[in-house]
């Protein structure tokens, strides 16, 4: 089964704790960091890691079906350093860990706004208690370059505030969603690179959790090796800027999930986008949007990890908002009855090499079927969460 982790979004609209949009326009917020495009990295063999896991027997599926060609970018410039290589960092031992070991709740999501004009809604309880009173990432999915640094700005302030540690997901990717229910995002490369540049002004210095552009890497299999080539060294890029803005942030690759790709193909996928490289990365993320359970989760990120290589600091993530009672077997992705949610957003897993539980898709936002793609659905939140 292939589901499109990221079917959260209405096109041009974003989901999740999203705050405001901004306006369509390509006013400057403020500067961005000079962090120039990645050359397109060779396909490196796939190497274990010193560390060995049990590797899960995970066939790989093919992809969607549905692809949609991007514009091609300009001319790149002359690349800062390569990507996927380091002359300082991949010799880290250790990540720094952040001062909280709490997660953020932002204030403005859906389901909360639900909650607070529903409050003799006989289902309110229950969603309250269950979802909206737990942290969930905040994802920014409308290209709208003008605005973009100022709302991010707004969540990662907040949690720095809180002291707590906000998880934010930038899904602007050209071609998002192989032309599926999430389509959309900006509209080349070189537009995408000047976004990134704006999101990562908005980082501030504090602890932060960027989930990168999910399906991004899994989902790629629906472009030519040109393409695929090209959004690869994006992402490279994206993960420096990220992190060189903001060296207190922490920026997971997408993994897809363990019903997706085998651990060596997406491994060798992550590598040529930057995730083994401790300038670009602290790991890979897995599960967004979907259903499988944390056990198979943790097998499948620890087998990726051991193909991918890189630093013994690399990590994973999982999102665990819908897993509780894992896949269904029919492989059905879209709003599939009898889920329910999973474990509650944590940093403390207790699991070697998982850094975190989160709750990247917001419980009770449709992925198109029994609501409108994006949107809060009060019944679905409700057959999660009771």
């Amino acid at each position: 089964m292939v589901a499109a982790a990221s079917v959260v979004v209405a096109v041009g609209t974003a989901t999740g704790m999203l705050s405001a949009l901004g306006d369509d326009g390509g006013g400057m917020d403020e500067a961005r960091p000079k962090v120039t495009r990645s050359p397109l990295l060779r396909s490196l063999p796939v190497l274990p890691s010193p560390s060995v896991s049990a590797t899960p027997s995970v066939s790989a599926s093919a992809s969607p079906s549905a692809s949609a060609r991007r514009t091609s970018p300009g001319p790149s410039p002359k690349p800062k350093r390569k990507s996927g290589t380091s002359e300082k960092s991949d010799a880290k031992e250790s990540r720094t860990s952040p001062a909280s070991t709490r997660l953020y709740r932002h204030p403005e999501s859906q389901v909360l706004d639900w909650v607070r004009a529903h409050p003799d809604d006989p289902r309110q309880d229950v969603i309250r208690s269950r979802i909206a009173d737990h942290p969930a990432a905040v994802w920014f999915a409308d290209y709208t370059p003008g605005t973009i640094t100022s709302r991010v700005r707004a969540v990662t302030s907040g949690g720095a505030e809180a002291g707590r540690v906000p998880v934010v997901v930038p899904y602007a990717i050209p071609d998002r969603d192989c032309g599926g229910h999430s389509q959309g995002g900006a509209p080349d490369l070189d537009a995408y690179d000047d976004w990134i540049d704006r999101f990562a002004a908005g980082l501030g210095s504090g602890d932060v959790i960027v989930v990168l552009e999910p399906d991004s890497v899994a989902q790629a299999e629906c472009m030519s090796a040109g393409e695929r080539a090209d959004r690869f060294a994006s992402l490279a890029r994206a993960g420096r800027v990220l992190k060189d803005a903001n060296p207190n942030a922490r920026v997971y690759f997408d993994a897809g999930h363990s019903g997706w790709h085998a651990p060596a193909k997406q491994a060798g996928w992550l590598r040529q986008a930057g995730a083994a490289s401790a300038d670009s990365s602290d790991g890979i993320f897995s599960n967004v949007s979907n259903f499988h359970t944390t056990a198979d989760e943790v097998t499948y990120d620890r087998a990726v990890l051991d193909a991918l290589g890189g630093p013994p600091s690399l990590g994973a993530v999982i999102d665990t908002s819908r897993n509780g009672n894992g896949a269904p077997a029919d492989g059905e992705w879209c709003d599939p009855a009898g889920r329910e949610i999973g474990r509650a957003p944590t940093l403390s897993t207790g699991m070697g090499r998982v850094d975190a539980y989160l709750w990247v898709k917001l419980p009770g936002e449709s992925d198109g079927c029994k609501g409108k793609p994006g949107t809060f659905t009060p019944s679905y939140a409700y057959d999660l969460a009771r």
